[in-house]
């Protein structure tokens, strides 16, 4: 095999674009000696809750501790069930088990790879407390449709917005199918992922299209009850310090990773903007190659991977392939969550979830990638589908 000339993601771009920026506000925290909960960590919630049009934002640790935190805040815990798509990264489903509830998976549309909201209906019982939309690769799921539901039985909806900071509702969606109402649809349109629901929780991981130099997450509501909850949560479970009243989290965001995230936030709309140049000009390049399918280009999609289905059992021949010219690829997810072994044998199959783990293969996207190695790439896909 080759040694990578295009990794899936390269950070190296973004970071020269910004990097005097990213040091005056490293050696600003580091001269202020305020490492933990320092003022760049609240001028960065206001910033993110102004950006989102949401009335709280709350730093925590990590894209699970916001998924966890927000759980619980909304009241989640032993006994109760949470729907959720067995399409995505382990911590979805993780951090419903990690509050005592039980993940309920629904299976997925096969162009959005999000949950089909014509399979959460039939998975609702009494124990039924919310729904866990994943807006995976960054497409915004079916909202309006998913609200709906919430509404008509009475749900919790948090979603799950580690891949889509920056990804607005479109009011269209593969699988609403006009399903829903007009006026929730247009009511929602335009509107972040995050916001759409009780609680968003989005993730800060290096990788995301709003990406951090470590760990980092964040919770979003407009419940004031919900943000007093999560905020306790975060500190330990303490309003005061020393005075804890329940068992919380140490899960503050790093002053640090809040300077950083601070430079990076206003640049967020003209890299998304490139990620969607990236998506188009694959898809039109690919648009008829045979065995090849490719992802929706859907309003207020951004693009954190850009996913296509290989058809005909070839994926893994395709990716071996391009791995042997040096192209990395990434298989997002090989394992749906239903079929990892913590959860193995309790659950019915899912049979979309189930064939999509079987054909997806994620291509490099990065807002800057060059449109020549754009086209080196598709034409590498195209010979592998020839190869016997």
């Amino acid at each position: 095999m080759s040694p990578i000339k295009i990794p899936v993601l390269d950070l190296n771009p973004q970071y020269e674009q910004i990097k005097d920026e990213v040091q005056a506000a490293i050696n600003r925290v580091l001269e202020s000696g305020q490492f933990i909960m320092g003022p760049d960590v609240k001028l960065f919630e206001q910033e993110v809750a102004d950006y989102l049009g949401v009335k709280h934002a709350i730093g925590v640790n990590s894209g699970t501790d916001a998924l966890v935190i927000g759980l619980r805040a909304l009241g989640i815990g032993d006994g109760d069930e949470v729907i959720t798509t067995p399409f995505s990264f382990f911590a979805t489903a993780e951090s419903i088990s990690n509050v005592g509830a039980k993940p309920v998976f629904a299976d997925i549309d096969p162009r959005s790879f999000n949950i089909d909201p014509k399979e959460i209906k039939a998975k609702i019982t009494p124990r039924t407390k919310a729904i866990m939309p994943v807006h995976l690769y960054g497409q915004p799921a079916a909202m309006a449709q998913i609200m709906e539901i919430a509404q008509e039985q009475g749900l919790k909806v948090i979603e799950d917005c580690a891949q889509s900071f920056g990804a607005r509702y479109g009011g269209t969606c593969s699988s609403c199918e006009g399903h829903c109402q007009e006026s929730t649809r247009e009511s929602l349109r335009g509107k972040f992922t995050g916001v759409i629901g009780d609680v968003g929780a989005y993730s800060f991981f290096p990788s995301k299209n709003l990406g951090a130099y470590g760990d980092g997450g964040m919770i979003v509501t407009h419940d004031d009850h919900v943000a007093e909850v999560a905020r306790m949560l975060r500190v330990h479970g303490a309003k005061k310090k020393y005075h804890n009243e329940v068992v919380g989290y140490n899960s503050r965001l790093d002053t640090l990773q809040a300077a950083i995230l601070r430079v990076k936030l206003p640049y967020l709309e003209q890299w998304n903007k490139g990620r969607r140049r990236v998506a188009k000009t694959y898809n039109e390049l690919l648009a008829d190659v045979e065995g090849i399918i490719t992802p929706e280009l859907a309003d207020g999609h951004v693009f954190h991977q850009y996913t296509i289905r290989v058809l005909d059992g070839k994926r893994e021949k395709v990716k071996e392939y391009l791995g042997e010219q040096g192209i990395g690829s990434m298989i997002y997810y090989p394992v749906p969550q239903d079929q990892l072994p913590v959860y193995q044998g309790q659950y019915p199959k899912m049979p979309v979830s189930d064939l999509l783990g079987t054909e997806v293969l994620s291509l490099p996207i990065w807002p800057e990638l060059a449109q020549d190695n754009i086209n080196l790439m598709v034409n590498l896909c195209k010979r592998a589908l020839l190869l016997e």
